[in-house]
């Protein structure tokens, strides 16, 4: 039986929590999801909104994808949906195309979402989950920030009501500057008073008075969206605000689409493809580093290859049931868990709720402000913007500065999908660069021990005759000149140089270029009448070595140790060691 069950649970992952299903892990899981709920409607509408979608797409896109991940993924308690860097990429890529809004732009928005979990499902059953590792971190990091800023400025168009431009900062401050004086001053005092309430209410609630007089102030705490929401309907309901210039979201149809492939045409599917890839690897990178965190709190086991099955057949579902690509919430995914949730059970418990807003509750949400959406949006993106890292980075390192940099302007100043471009070519280009001028340190022996260290470090002795190196990089066509250079510069500094001893313990590959620049070393030294010789070479390098010229021709030794390199060549050196023993 238990090979069933290990065989089912890797067809079926689901297997492995609803076997062992009980009545207080549903407890956990329905609570946990009634909680969710009041953070999920209203970011819900709000990002379809912010992807130039009809409001109800954000509710469309936070059933079948949580369905889907709750079969397939590994995570308990991520949760899946729209997001609003993955919306803002998602209007990024549809607003050149389409006029935001029409019937082909939601067609579009659906065949990309198609799209990016067929990308997705492709990429994790040929296994290359690792591709998580090709962006690196700052960037991911700068990308976030540049992106949470363009999207919080891009949401006073709805608090200033007037026609802003924001795919990038120039056209943002020149849209601005056009239309500032038709500024809608009842719209603005919504959309601040909105602002106002979710940021001072957390604190109001948060303070030791509040929380020791009221039972269940962390539920409320979480649902403040929820509760603006509801008030800000009431409000524009009993004083009948529309006749004052109020924007709603308007009629909202009831019921559930019909699930459907969408429109597609090869034309309109190449015009997508790059949005559609750069989406897919974002959601992915974004949804797995949150159910890693995640993971780690709950030890439980993630296989990123298995991600990317889920999130492909999650996006897939949201494309084929008229919704937008979806990913990973960090928001949803922390409230969830600290909520109890303990399996993805609370992600369907959600979705069935979500379906009976969606036919039942749609009419609610006709006069809801679209100035206090976008202040939900905007007080909720805004935490994600913070400086200090861009700081903290180029303190530590200035290429992944020098990145984080590039990568935040040309998400401001071009779009979203050229910046994070620009940021990983730049994170590849910094890299070959720093591969191509490897650290190469001259080394000597520390007195009394068998260490041997950098002489500009330490205090080192060391042989005229003999030039101990060591190389702290992976030996190849990039810094093979670089290498060479050093050695031609320190045989000609040093007249009675008779040996060269490179010790190998930090290189783990040579390359055939690298290896091609070490017979010619090898036999140029050979002329000066210099011996050359390695130490402490790796087992996987040595078994390449073994098939090449280089061990053949070399005219000095392979030494196990450093030391014994230079117990041989410099025992003068070794000396006192040896006579302490």
């Amino acid at each position: 039986m238990s090979d069933f069950n290990s065989r089912l649970a890797r067809v079926l992952p689901a297997w492995r929590w609803l076997r062992k299903y009980n009545a207080d892990t549903l407890k956990s899981d329905l609570l946990s999801a009634f909680i969710v709920i009041a953070m999920l409607v209203p970011q819900g509408m709000a990002y379809a909104m912010l992807a130039g979608l009809p409001p109800v797409m954000g509710l469309y896109a936070s059933v079948i994808p949580m369905l889907m991940y709750a079969l397939v993924g590994g995570s308990p308690t991520l949760s899946i949906g729209p997001v609003a860097i993955i919306s803002m990429m998602t209007f990024a890529t549809l607003n050149p195309l389409f006029e935001v809004g029409s019937a082909e732009y939601i067609q579009a928005a659906c065949l990309l979402a198609v799209m990016v979990g067929l990308i997705s499902l492709l990429l994790g059953v040929l296994r290359f989950g690792f591709l998580i590792q090709l962006i690196s971190h700052p960037v991911i990091k700068s990308f976030i920030i540049a992106s949470a800023l363009m999207i919080a400025i891009g949401q006073l168009k709805f608090v200033l009501n007037i026609p802003l431009q924001a795919s990038n900062l120039p056209e943002f401050l020149y849209s601005l500057w056009q239309y500032i004086e038709q500024t809608h001053l009842y719209s603005v005092i919504l959309g601040i008073a909105a602002i106002l309430f979710l940021i001072y209410a957390p604190k109001i609630i948060n303070s030791n008075a509040i929380r020791e007089r009221i039972r269940g102030s962390g539920f409320i705490l979480k649902a403040l969206p929820l509760v603006l929401v509801i008030g800000s309907i009431v409000l524009v309901f009993s004083f009948n605000l529309q006749q004052v210039g109020i924007k709603t979201v308007g009629e909202i149809p009831s019921g559930f689409p019909p699930i459907q492939l969408p429109e597609w045409n090869l034309n309109l599917i190449m015009q997508l493809l790059p949005g559609a890839a750069m989406i897919a690897m974002i959601s992915f990178v974004e949804s797995l580093s949150i159910a890693q965190a995640t993971a780690l709190q709950q030890r439980s086991h993630l296989n990123s290859n298995q991600e990317l099955i889920a999130l492909g057949l999650a996006n897939f579902g949201a494309g084929v049931s008229s919704s937008f690509p979806v990913t990973g919430s960090l928001s949803r995914t922390v409230v969830n868990a600290d909520a109890g949730a303990k399996t993805p059970m609370a992600g369907v418990f959600t979705s069935i709720v979500i379906v009976i807003v969606s036919l039942y509750f749609t009419g609610f949400f006709r006069d809801l402000p679209l100035a206090v959406l976008a202040a939900t949006i905007m007080v909720s993106i805004w935490k994600l913007v913070e400086f200090k890292s861009f700081r903290e980075s180029w303190r530590y390192s200035k290429a992944d500065g020098l990145a984080m940099w590039v990568t935040f302007f040309g998400v401001v100043l071009i779009d979203i999908s050229a910046g994070l471009i620009i940021g990983i070519v730049s994170t590849f280009i910094l890299m070959l660069w720093r591969i191509s001028r490897p650290h190469i340190a001259e080394i000597g022996l520390l007195e009394g021990t068998q260490h041997f260290r950098n002489i500009q470090r330490h205090q080192v002795r060391t042989a005229a005759h003999v030039l101990s190196m060591r190389i702290d990089e992976n030996l190849t066509f990039l810094n093979a000149n670089t290498l060479k250079g050093f050695f031609i510069n320190q045989v000609s500094q040093n007249p009675q140089l008779k040996h060269v001893v490179v010790n190998c313990s930090s290189i783990s590959s040579i390359d055939l270029s690298a290896l091609e620049m070490l017979e010619d070393l090898n036999a140029e030294l050979k002329k000066l009448n210099i011996c050359l010789h390695f130490s402490e070479i790796k087992g996987p390098v040595m078994d390449k070595l073994q098939h090449s010229k280089l061990l053949q021709q070399l005219n000095g030794k392979v030494y196990l140790s450093h030391y014994l390199a230079m117990q041989e060549l410099a025992p003068e050196l070794t000396q006192s060691v040896s006579s302490s023993k």
